[in-house]
């Protein structure tokens, strides 16, 4: 059986930074903070793009917490992820988008992404889901790309958004 502490020791983010020391970073910025779980996963996942396996238990330790109580909020949220996926892209489906030609915006999203709603695609580059509301109902359709919201997003201005070599 595999040493988790190991796995952790050796563990590192991007950056070369060990995991073990940036999560103690992380946790350090959110000392004072009441109940600061949440606030560190999403920071971690900041800096990261998702919530390294290897740091639920450190996190738990760090934060007095059992690491069933970590993973469980990382499980539940669905804006955390335990692995690495691709960019974010986000298309609102609530009513108000809906009727400014989201459901043929999301159908175009899926044509040239080659994948459907929560999933990302084949190269690893996007993942695309549908959310109910983004908070700019009277600009619909809105996406949401690398945590920036856009408004009247047409297909043309979706693949503007998305950069060269997208499809």
């Amino acid at each position: 059986m595999p040493d988790p502490a190991a796995a952790l020791r050796s563990a590192r983010d991007a950056r070369g930074v060990p995991l073990a020391e940036l999560i103690h970073s992380v946790v350090c910025e959110y000392a004072g903070e009441r109940g600061p779980l949440l606030s560190v996963l999403h920071r971690l996942q900041q800096l990261m793009g998702f919530i390294h396996p290897d740091a639920i238990a450190l996190l738990a330790s760090e934060l007095n917490l059992s690491r069933a109580d970590v993973h469980g909020v990382v499980s539940f949220y669905r804006d955390l992820r335990d692995r690495a996926e691709g960019r974010p892209v986000r298309i609102c489906r609530a009513d108000a988008c809906q009727s400014a030609g989201a459901e043929a915006l999301m159908e175009h999203a899926r044509n040239i992404l080659g994948a459907g709603a929560g999933e990302t695609t084949a190269d690893g580059r996007y993942r695309l889901d549908q959310v109910f509301c983004l908070g700019i109902c009277i600009l619909g359709p809105a996406v949401e790309v690398d945590g920036t919201v856009h408004g009247r997003v047409t297909p043309e201005r979706f693949d503007e958004l998305l950069g060269e070599g997208h499809g």
